[in-house]
């Protein structure tokens, strides 16, 4: 299968020039060996793969013979199977002022993260991988910031075709796995069964410490079923017949393993009665449209979720956009008791973006004027808009736009 470029290879360069070992994050299946192997490629890199049992009870077992089996400029593959190499590593980055030396991946982050952190403090730069983004399918990497102004727009859209609504609900009900870019439905089907049981439902009990995988599956599912909205720990408890607080463990757990992401409730002390629950949305779209048992785009585009799911993808875009961007950007989404809600605010460069999602063509576009209340308590607001499914950008005011999703 010929190689997809990915929007992280930039920014992992980079910190790979700084830092003297460099972890890739992210969900099974996403692409962190793949791209870690096609840049090492006309390097010395050694390749380990602590899946494999021999070399995993080596380096288990004996962390400094493992060095001395396979020396550095060394690539490490999940690497959260023998967190006894840390210390070894951070050792070993101690004893040479070279960058670059240790290459990590690892695909779970409930028990390694802190590990990581403690022993590799100042050492080792951190970065996530996501599933294929919309653009990084189409080869495109559009070459200015996300500043949400109608010039920004306009410059990107020589790089995108349109935007169709067949073409967005396929790459929402295929997903981003790079394992399947190419599937038919039957194959897609397979994959996401095997997946679900070789890796986020044996995962979670070899590392996470689940015993009933019956109710765990169907929490996976009763989470697909609320995808793009608040979080209700009673319901997700409910669909799988489990307790509340077992329900906190298990959404935490599948935040850990990269499958589920939690978009905050904005916090300003000059907003009062703002709802504290954080919403949730898959990182992988495909998943959740096979758990919810949609089986084509189609259905799923004419379906009762097709707005849920729309927002879903829209809000993923941004994630993965803002986690391989050099700028900052905090995320989250706002809504009071007077329900009054924006569904994703921005905060980047000191100002907050407001952004609602809509999955129509045309909008109403006096949706942005509930953005003013954030002007009335002082934030400083920035250009937003509506990211719909128009196909050019277009002017709503002086700070707003209509903003075409593929254009992200």
């Amino acid at each position: 299968m010929e190689y997809i470029k990915r929007h992280l290879e930039r920014k992992f360069i980079k910190m790979n020039d700084f830092f003297k070992a460099v972890l890739v994050t992210g969900a099974r299946q996403a692409g962190k060996t793949t791209m870690l192997k096609h840049l090492a490629e006309g390097k010395n890199y050694t390749y380990v793969n602590l899946d494999n049992s021999a070399v995993r009870i080596l380096a288990q077992s004996d962390p400094a013979l493992f060095f001395q089996t396979y020396k550095p400029p060394i690539l490490i593959d999940e690497i959260q199977k023998a967190p006894g190499l840390l210390e070894q590593i951070k050792i070993m980055c101690d004893e040479s002022e070279e960058t670059g030396r240790f290459w990590l991946t690892g695909s779970r982050q409930f028990k390694m993260m802190e590990n990581v952190r403690e022993t590799l403090a100042g050492r080792v730069g951190i970065l996530n991988l996501y599933s294929l983004s919309q653009t990084e399918k189409a080869g495109v990497c559009f070459e200015n910031d996300l500043d949400f102004t109608y010039d920004c727009f306009m410059a990107r859209r020589k790089y995108m075709p349109k935007n169709s609504i067949m073409n967005v609900y396929e790459h929402i009900w295929r997903g981003g796995m790079p394992s399947i870019v190419s599937a038919d439905p039957e194959e897609m089907r397979v994959y996401f069964d095997s997946y679900l049981d070789t890796y986020v439902i044996r995962d979670a009990v070899e590392d996470g410490g689940i015993t009933d995988v019956v109710r765990y599956r169907k929490f996976i599912t009763a989470c697909s079923a609320i995808t793009g909205g608040i979080v209700n720990y009673a319901t997700l408890a409910e669909g799988a017949g489990i307790s509340q607080p077992t329900a906190r463990e298990w959404l935490s757990l599948l935040e850990g393993m990269n499958i589920v992401f939690l978009l905050p409730p904005y916090s300003n002390n000059a907003l009062k009665r703002l709802v504290k629950a954080p919403k949730l949305y898959f990182c992988d779209t495909g998943l959740a449209a096979h758990l919810s048992l949609w089986l084509t785009p189609e259905t799923l585009m004419n379906g009762a979720a097709a707005g849920r799911f729309y927002e879903n993808y829209v809000v993923s875009e941004l994630f993965k956009y803002y986690s391989y961007s050099p700028v900052k950007a905090a995320l989250s989404y706002y809504r009071d008791s007077n329900v009054k809600e924006v569904d994703i605010l921005i905060e980047a460069n000191n100002f907050v973006h407001p952004i609602e999602i809509k999955r129509a063509a045309s909008p109403n576009p006096r949706e942005v004027k509930k953005f003013a209340l954030f002007e009335k308590a002082g934030v400083q607001t920035g250009p937003g808009g509506i990211i719909c499914m128009c196909e050019d950008a277009i002017p709503i005011d002086a700070q707003n736009c209509f903003i075409p999703s593929n254009l992200l």
